[in-house]
């Protein structure tokens, strides 16, 4: 089986996760491109030759709903070509799809993704999307 190299990583700005926060004006989206121009441009990279884009995003509603990879692909002018997929496992969203991009190079699937994370909490607080984390007080939890 064919081996997965990590060759460059890049780590969006930090910032508290709050509506008053340092990047709470940045766009979800705005933060993926960031990363995806930093990779191209540190590695001098031909857009063309990558055959996925993967992050993980745990509450995609709002601004990061959609495909945010896709998008994020789109607003760092990559390649037309070059597919997006966005995926939520909670905590590990972006370890996860780390995982997913190493997979697909070990079985031969693809040569060349592009993976990782990217949540603004400024923006999309959690439990934004509802469901487990959104609680409805009125609701009886067992006991």
């Amino acid at each position: 089986m064919p081996e997965a190299y990590i060759y460059d990583h890049v780590h969006t700005p930090r910032g508290r996760g709050k509506k008053d926060g340092a990047l709470h004006e940045v766009p979800t989206v705005r933060l993926a491109a960031s990363t995806l121009q930093a990779i191209e441009e540190r590695n001098k990279l031909d857009t063309k030759l990558i055959d996925d884009v993967i992050l993980g995003c745990v509450d995609p509603i709002g601004e990061a709903g959609g495909d945010i990879a896709r998008a994020a692909v789109f607003t760092a002018d990559y390649d037309n070509s070059v597919p997006g997929m966005q995926i939520n496992r909670s905590c590990a969203s972006g370890l996860d799809a780390v995982n997913m991009g190493a997979g697909q190079a070990m079985t031969g699937q693809h040569d060349l993704v592009v993976s990782g994370g990217v949540e603004s909490m400024s923006r999309i607080g959690l439990g934004a999307s509802g469901g487990a984390w959104a609680v409805d007080p009125q609701v009886a939890l067992p006991s």
